[in-house]
């Protein structure tokens, strides 16, 4: 007896498509404070698994392996905290002398919009130092607090590490689930695309530390060489957020150039700080990415920009961070399917006209 097939209408599948989109936001949205710790445990986990298959070479225990990676990644993630903490809590004891140099430039301000226009427009009355201060010390100290809001709260932080050391220890087993839900497809086939698609996030990862090394390098050498203060939390700030495709490198300059204007007697340190800093980021997305980083992500800049507005409405800045990794993961998944290679291409960088006449 022949099994009859359903077919559906394309309007009826479309609307099954939105509908499954729909469902797939809700539940990111409702379970940020489970879902962030697990997808950041995820990508962590993954770029410890070469640790941890260097520890089981030497007959040490799955178990043991896992826990000597989890605590090796825990000590750096805190020395590397520690040392924010004690470049953030330098930065807020110059915060006083803004202040009076803020006040004078509204002042002027002030003083030019009367001369040209007659207009009483009050800013030249300043701002209240205290309250300035205060406000700028409050945010710049509350790192602890950023991490929470981050992670979603404090049992994200704690999820973390217990998420992390299950993905270590279980990481064979998650490897047969994804070979049994693509059974009809050849299993030494799929598990070596498993392995190609660990390759790819730890690459990506780690080709991400390298370039944020080197820009942290060439930004401090930029702000020392300019006599800004506090180059290092700068250039590491700025480092960080370049983490974030577009709009990273943009705000990493925002702060040490407003910093600038209000320490420095010229406007050259200002301007100076700005194009150094787009030198450098010329030098970034020509040079060292495409070097370093390479095409492991392989997604194209429309999709990249849709995830990051995405990411950034469900999550925040955390999910401005993973969406990147997380679609190129989705990327890899889909191209395991005929059903669904379509999607795989459509999150693909587009072919070239030599290359499509080669493939034709």
């Amino acid at each position: 007896m022949n099994e009859k097939k359903l077919i559906l209408p394309s309007y009826i599948k479309a609307l099954l498509v939105l509908m499954l989109i729909i469902i797939i936001v809700y539940i990111l949205i409702v379970g940020k404070s489970l879902l962030v710790p697990l997808f950041l445990a995820g990508f962590i986990a993954i770029l410890l698994t070469p640790v941890g298959n260097w520890l089981e070479e030497r007959k040490i225990s799955r178990m043991i392996s896992a826990i000597i990676s989890l605590v090796s990644a825990l000590l750096i993630l805190l020395g590397f905290l520690t040392f924010v903490i004690m470049q953030v809590a330098s930065f807020t004891k110059d915060l006083e002398n803004v202040g009076d140099r803020l006040n004078k430039y509204l002042s002027d301000i002030d003083s030019w919009i009367y001369d040209k226009f007659q207009i009483e427009s009050g800013i030249g009355n300043g701002i209240d130092q205290e309250y300035f201060v205060e406000l700028l010390q409050s945010n710049s100290s509350s790192l602890a607090e950023f991490i929470l809001n981050t992670l979603g709260s404090l049992s994200g932080i704690i999820l973390l590490p217990v998420f992390i050391f299950f993905f270590l220890v279980y990481r064979d087993h998650l490897t047969d689930f994804i070979v049994q839900l693509f059974k009809e497809e050849d299993k030494t086939h799929i598990k070596n695309e498993i392995r190609d698609l660990r390759k790819v996030v730890q690459n990506y990862i780690i080709g991400i530390l390298k370039v944020m090394a080197i820009l942290a390098v060439m930004n401090v050498g930029v702000l020392l060489g300019l006599g800004i203060k506090h180059a290092v939390f700068f250039a590491i700030f700025a480092a960080i957020l370049n983490i974030i495709p577009y709009l990273g490198p943009l705000l990493g300059a925002v702060l040490p150039t407003i910093f600038a204007f209000l320490t420095k007697d010229s406007l050259f340190y200002p301007v100076a700080v700005v194009v150094a800093f787009q030198i450098i980021q010329i030098i970034e997305s020509n040079f060292l990415t495409p070097k370093i980083v390479g095409s492991n992500v392989n997604l194209n800049a429309f999709v990249t920009f849709i995830g990051l507005l995405v990411g950034a409405s469900i999550w925040g800045v955390i999910g401005m961070i993973l969406i990147i990794p997380t679609l190129a993961v989705l990327r890899k998944i889909f191209e395991l399917s005929e059903a669904t290679k379509p999607y795989a291409l459509l999150f693909g960088e587009e072919k070239s006209y030599d290359e499509n006449k080669k493939s034709d």
